[in-house]
């Protein structure tokens, strides 16, 4: 059975995520040549956007398939596509959004084709590895993981535990419990010395939009030293994770 892989990330206007996405294919492609002797992997490695694409995702896994395999329809039981969500919370997105869009993919591809949707990134044990690194850079008295967050219920619990585990209190972009009112129960706790650490796979408009954010907090609270780590990016680390998830 031959098989090919697809990254799907949230999409964005900003072009920097995509630019970082496909580096992201590009390593896991080396993986693909390293560990499965697989020459000219480029084709067997793919990207997609969930949102602010030209077409929906399902339409994207269907040329995709046939990028990588070739032709429209394939032999009976020989070709597997693995679908990765590259999102960190259990939200709408990838609780509904892409399995319903992997779903209408297979309906559209038939039966010729195995189409499995991988287990979501922020799942990975390991990704607190990546996250423990940003922090041993940056030397502070408190640190606040800020997530973009999710209305769905229960999807705050992951990032809720993985703020635990860096000893970090946690901010929402999104929804409420906002970095604002994160950093006044800080300061108001003696803390005057604050990182803050984008749970974000890349940087984009967002990050620009949470870094101008702090610079505002700094003249409200002129007392206090702020830091600002660097979202996860693209690395050959994090394409180890994304390697492990598509192969379980």
């Amino acid at each position: 059975m031959s098989s090919a892989y697809l990254l799907v990330s949230h999409g964005s206007r900003d072009p920097r995520p995509e630019v970082a996405m496909q580096e992201l294919a590009r390593l896991v492609c080396e993986k693909l040549e390293k560990n499965h002797n697989q020459a000219n992997s480029e084709h067997l490695v793919g990207i997609a956007a969930l949102e602010m694409s030209q077409k929906p995702l399902h339409q994207q896994i269907k040329e995709f398939a046939k990028t990588a395999f070739g032709v429209d329809n394939v032999s009976e039981n020989r070709n597997q596509l693995k679908i990765l969500p590259l999102f960190l919370l259990p939200g709408v997105h990838v609780m509904t959004d892409i399995p319903g869009e992997v779903a209408l993919a297979q309906e559209a591809i038939g039966e010729d084709m195995t189409i499995e949707l991988q287990p979501y990134l922020g799942s990975h044990p390991d990704l607190k590895k990546l996250l423990f690194k940003q922090v041993a850079k940056i030397e502070a008295q408190a640190w606040i993981l800020l997530s973009h967050g999710s209305r769905r219920p229960d999807s705050q619990k992951p990032v809720e535990a993985t703020a635990a585990s860096l000893g970090a209190v946690v901010a929402y972009w999104s929804v409420p419990g906002s970095l604002e009112l994160r950093v006044k129960e800080l300061v108001a706790a003696g803390y005057r010395e604050i990182a803050i650490l984008p749970y974000f796979l890349f940087a984009g408009g967002i990050t620009d939009a949470i870094a101008a954010s702090i610079e505002k907090l700094k003249l409200q609270f002129s007392a206090v030293n702020f830091h600002l780590a660097e979202p996860l990016g693209a690395s050959a680390e994090l394409a180890d994770l994304i390697w492990d998830l598509i192969n379980k």
